[in-house]
C-alpha cells in the first residue's frame, strides 16, 4: 500500500499517520450498530439496527468524508478518544485490541492482503442489517444481537 510504512500497525497508536490510522479499520461494521446501555448497570447491548449511512453489503459508510453533515453523533476515533470509547467498540476493533498492546487477528485485511477476509471471517455485520431509517427507536430492544466473531 502506497504511502503506509511496512508493518505500521505495530507502532504505537500516536505513532500513526492519518492514512495508516485509517487503514487500521478492518471494515467490519461494528462500530456503525446502534447500541443499547443499561442505565444502571452501563452495561452495552449491540442491535442489528444500522447507521442510515452503512452500506449492509460493503459494511462501510456511504458518506464517510461528509457523515457529519448528516449523523452529527457519529464518533471520531483518535488515540484520544479511543479510552473513553472502549466501553462501545467491538472486541475485535483493530483500534481497541492495538490500545490494549494486543495484536491484530490473523483475518485482518492488513495480515492477509485481502479487503474481503473480514467477511469470510465472519467477523464483520455484512447483510445482517436493518436500517435506523426501517426500526422505531423504542423496537431497537427486539434487533440486539451477540457480537458477530466473538
Amino acid at each position: 500500500m502506497p504511502d503506509l510504512r511496512p508493518r505500521f500497525w505495530e507502532l504505537p497508536l500516536k505513532e500513526l499517520t492519518r492514512k495508516e490510522w485509517e487503514a487500521l479499520c478492518d471494515g467490519c461494521g461494528k462500530c456503525c450498530l446502534n447500541k443499547l446501555e443499561d442505565e444502571d448497570t452501563g452495561e452495552v447491548a449491540l442491535t442489528n439496527v444500522a447507521c442510515r449511512l452503512l452500506d449492509g453489503s460493503t459494511c462501510r459508510c456511504s458518506k464517510y468524508e461528509t457523515r457529519h453533515q448528516f449523523v452529527p453523533e457519529c464518533i471520531v476515533l483518535t488515540p484520544r478518544t479511543i479510552p473513553k470509547n472502549l466501553y462501545w467498540l467491538p472486541e475485535t476493533c483493530a483500534y481497541k485490541l492495538r490500545h490494549r498492546g494486543q495484536p491484530l487477528p490473523d483475518w485482518h485485511p492488513l495480515l492477509t492482503g485481502d479487503p474481503d477476509s473480514v467477511h469470510r471471517a465472519g467477523v464483520s455485520v455484512q447483510d445482517l442489517t436493518v436500517s435506523e431509517l426501517d426500526v422505531a427507536d423504542d423496537d431497537w430492544e427486539d434487533h440486539i444481537i451477540e457480537e458477530p466473531g466473538t
